[in-house]
């Protein structure tokens, strides 16, 4: 039976096990998961937070992670500005980037969630405001989701992802994971 393991990772955590060939040791999923075996299905960047999951069955690992099977994965992105109905409409459509256009997104306006706090907090400026948008894509290039917003004007603030596929983050507090066998 594959083990599946969902963890909510904190910003500034590298989506490995190891940090080789940097002078300077950055922080892990090693100094939080303990489990022999498990190994991350995608990758979330550093400076972006919550739901990675991890698996010891690599056939599910591929089909979590690899873009043609088309898993949604839903983040909530602190964005910078107030994105209009066109700058909405435009991640809807899909969005061209320096490696091509991507897949339609869904995405919407949100109030702002109830999230734990970030270390460090995310820069504020009372001259610049800022909203949350809720965005589901289907692929997984790399920083996809900041590169989209900044394509339509809005760059990234802060970057949670809350669902991949059937899995939701729920009420996993930072740093900490849980085992679904």
């Amino acid at each position: 039976m594959s083990r599946l393991i969902l963890f909510n990772k904190p910003y500034g955590v590298l989506s490995q096990f190891t940090d080789r060939g940097t002078p300077e040791a950055r922080a892990t999923l090693s100094a939080y998961i303990d489990a022999p075996g498990v190994y991350p299905a995608g990758r979330l960047d550093r400076d972006s937070e919550g739901l990675l999951l991890l698996t010891d069955d690599g056939a599910l690992q591929a089909r979590i992670s690899s873009p043609r099977h088309k898993v949604p994965k839903t983040y909530l992105v602190q964005v910078e500005g107030e994105p209009d109905a066109a700058s909405l409409d435009r991640l809807r459509a899909g969005v061209a980037l320096n490696d091509g256009m991507t897949r339609p997104a869904a995405a919407r306006r949100i109030d702002p969630p109830p999230l734990w706090p970030r270390d460090p907090p995310v820069r504020y400026r009372k001259s610049v405001p800022d909203c949350w948008l809720e965005l589901t894509i289907t692929e997984g290039r790399n920083r996809q989701v900041r590169r989209m917003t900044a394509a339509v004007g809005h760059p990234t603030l802060r970057l949670v992802r809350w669902r991949v596929g059937e899995w939701a983050l729920g009420d996993l507090a930072p740093g900490l994971w849980r085992d679904l066998g």
